[in-house]
């Protein structure tokens, strides 16, 4: 078979496995619509999606905001106590500073009789020092005084004999004066060494540190074995510091522009940071007579009426300074008390709430008293009566607001 057969055949063969479809109809004018809905469904479903989140956004915005509400009370003045005027943080300090305790004499630590944080009395035993040195010179200075008393009574005895001698002129006025004169330095070395005795015992004494005061022990400065010496820098001498505290008080910087609201006798508050639940009634007893011009503050000092075992020297504490009580006559001026959370501050350090007024949200600033169990007193701002926002505060003033409903 020739090529050109085989060619031909070849494309017989393929002709032979060709499926005839004929002519394919056109659509129908229904297919066509069809396609087309099909192709708009997706927009017509977005649209629905962005209209109903534009209708929830703007029911949202146009609803009412759920809040919690309470009532500012007015308080009498006398149940609750006099109103804050100042306060100030400082510091809890004892009212003698702090006691150092240190040798009178050198010598090596031997003992400590108390450890820190207990308790003394005037009087109670410290520490002992190795008084070894000193004993021995209270023994040598005893004898030396032995010693020259003796000497005094034979000096005197032989005066005496001098003096019937003299009367009979067997010795010389010189030889009598030789004899008074040895009598009369005798007399004189016994009472030099009966102060080289006195001051002996009084070192034998020093070895054994005592405490000053009533008071706490805060800190042993040296340990047992080491050497003290008295004096030197940095009070190199010292091995315990103690703080009577039964005399505590706070002390605080006031700025020069508050003084007129400080005097000497003012009742006021001292609340340390260790506990803020505590108060402590204190009262001014010092305003130190010059004012620090770098900083601009006089130190004021409160004393602690009724401290307990829970303060204790430099603690960090509030002091709040009270009005004076109202003269007699004087009708004190009610307090206006709102919840603790009504209260807010905006980021220029002003206190303000939010009033409830006609289904919508007023901010109206205040100006703060003091907290009273929970409640903040409010000195200007409301009168009482307003209805105030706790808990969630509204975004805007002005804004529509509801009263939640109680659960």
């Amino acid at each position: 078979m020739s090529a050109a057969e085989r060619e031909a055949r070849l494309r017989d063969d393929l002709a032979s496995l060709r499926i005839d479809r004929g002519d394919a109809p056109a659509p129908t004018v229904r297919a066509r619509v069809r396609r087309r809905g099909r192709r708009r469904w997706p927009a017509v479903v977005g649209l629905l999606v962005v209209l109903l989140a534009g209708l929830a956004v703007w029911r949202t915005a146009g609803a009412p905001q759920a809040v919690t509400v309470a009532t500012a009370v007015v308080a009498n003045p006398a149940d609750i106590g006099p109103a804050p005027v100042l306060s100030g943080s400082g510091y809890v300090v004892t009212g003698d500073r702090y006691v150092s305790i240190g040798v009178r004499v050198a010598g090596r630590i031997d003992r400590y009789f108390v450890e820190e944080g207990q308790s003394v009395r005037q009087g109670d035993p410290l520490v002992q020092l190795d008084d070894r040195d000193y004993r021995a010179a209270v023994a040598r200075t005893e004898a030396g005084l032995t010693l020259a008393r003796a000497n005094v009574t034979l000096a005197q005895a032989e005066l005496e004999r001098g003096r019937a001698l003299r009367r009979q002129n067997v010795i010389s006025v010189q030889e009598f004066d030789i004899l008074e004169n040895k009598a009369a330095v005798m007399r004189a070395t016994v009472r030099q060494l009966e102060a080289d005795l006195a001051q002996a015992q009084v070192n034998l004494e020093y070895t054994l540190l005592r405490a000053p005061t009533d008071g706490v022990v805060l800190a042993k400065s040296k340990e047992v074995g080491e050497i003290a010496v008295p004096g030197g820098f940095a009070g190199s001498g010292d091995l315990i510091r103690l703080a009577n505290l039964n005399d505590l008080r706070a002390e605080v910087d006031v700025n020069e522009a508050d003084l007129t609201r400080v005097r000497l006798g003012q009742s006021a508050v001292v609340t340390p940071d260790a506990y803020p639940d505590a108060r402590y009634a204190a009262r001014v007893v010092k305003m130190y007579p010059q004012v620090d011009k770098q900083k601009g503050t006089l130190k004021v000092e409160v004393r602690v009426l009724e401290p307990d075992a829970r303060l204790l020297p430099d603690m960090s504490a509030r002091v709040t300074f009270l009005a004076d009580a109202p003269a007699d006559g004087q009708r004190a001026t009610p307090a206006v008390l709102v919840p603790a959370a009504a209260v807010q501050r905006d980021a220029g350090g002003n206190n303000y709430v939010w009033v409830f007024d006609a289904g919508r949200a007023r901010r109206v600033v205040v100006d703060t008293a003091g907290d009273v169990e929970g409640r903040v007193r409010i000195a200007r701002g409301l009168a009482g009566g307003e209805t105030v926002i706790v808990g969630t505060p509204p975004t805007r003033d002005g804004q529509r607001v509801r009263v939640a409903d109680a659960s």
